[in-house]
């Protein structure tokens, strides 16, 4: 076991990692050790034992076909392979030559749901002398122990996100009841946070609704403030329990989609323009997702005010 006392549990899954990989391996050899991440196309390293390859350093990314892990989860190559040039699969892996692998082993981590988080694996540069494959049922072992942490850790994490959009009365807009600016800017560098810790997919909606000036001139402030009431309630029943939207200022509005990729933030963002529409709001919309490599949610921002700008454009 790793050397961590019965009494005191792993802080964090952090820490469970950590202990895990080094105790892999010290017992078991190989050179790099793994706790990976599966993000649609990408193949996100989470954390590593120290003091390894350069080019494969906790954050960095890779392509997820390109990975020994992907075969072997297709089922074209084995968990346990001493010698890689004796899988084609592997052989021919294109991080097998960047990175001169010369022996392999990975097992998945999947959360209680069955989906595909990651992996807990490792390579070595020369072929293996054992037989890997009498290695197997301890890492897949170190791979639930690691699941159920990070199971656990993702739910903590999710309850502290809603009671902190909750209770903190500061950072909210009296008018709609959303979060304010301040608010906004607090659950944005915390997401930030999360993603980078966890690899999370994350993205961003900026939503600007049409006519407030308007009616404001027309009809009075009251109209004008029920028309942001009414559309604030229609984000809100537009997405997840767990998404965060903000109101930023006058007519215009933030919606943060933790865990959420590309896809599925653009299905929201159609959904959100079609409860506008019911509501009697029309409003445009941009839609970005947090890349993968510099500038995280600030970025994604960045991309999804300027996409919501076009499209305001775009409609006269």
């Amino acid at each position: 076991m790793p050397d961590q006392d019965a009494a005191q549990p792993f802080e964090d899954f952090d820490a469970a990692c950590a202990a895990v990989l080094d105790y892999l391996r010290d017992r078991f050899g190989l050179g790099l050790w793994m706790v990976t991440r599966t993000l649609g196309e990408d193949w996100i390293v989470l954390r590593t034992t120290t003091g390894e390859d350069p080019l494969v350093t906790a954050g960095s990314v890779h392509a997820w076909d390109d990975s020994l892990c992907s075969r072997m989860m297709a089922g074209e190559g084995p968990p346990a392979a001493p010698d890689v040039r004796a899988i084609p699969a592997y052989a021919t892996a294109p991080i097998t030559a960047q990175l001169g692998i010369g022996s392999y082993l990975g097992v998945p981590i999947e959360l209680p749901d069955g989906e595909l988080f990651g992996t807990l694996c490792a390579i070595d540069p020369d072929p293996a002398e054992q037989d890997l494959a009498h290695e197997l049922p301890a890492v897949r072992m170190y791979a639930r122990l690691l699941s159920t942490i990070l199971a656990r850790e993702l739910e903590a994490q999710r309850e502290a996100r809603r009671a902190q959009v909750a209770e903190d009365e500061a950072t909210h807009d009296a008018l709609t009841g959303l979060l304010n600016r301040r608010g906004w800017d607090i659950a944005l560098r915390e997401e930030e946070a999360r993603c980078v810790r966890y690899g999370h997919p994350a993205a961003v909606l900026s939503v600007d609704v049409d006519g407030l000036k308007e009616i404001n001139d027309a009809e009075g402030h009251a109209a004008g403030d029920d028309l942001l009431r009414r559309a604030a309630t229609a984000m809100r029943t537009a997405v997840r329990a767990h998404d965060v939207v903000a109101r930023l200022g006058g007519d215009e509005f933030g919606v943060l989609l933790p865990e959420c990729p590309g896809g599925e933030a653009s299905r929201l963002a159609t959904r959100m323009r079609d409860r506008l529409a019911i509501a009697g709001v029309t409003a445009s919309i941009g839609c970005a997702t947090r890349p993968t490599g510099d500038g995280g949610l600030v970025a994604a921002l960045a991309r999804a005010d300027e996409r919501m700008y076009r499209a305001k454009r775009g409609r006269g």
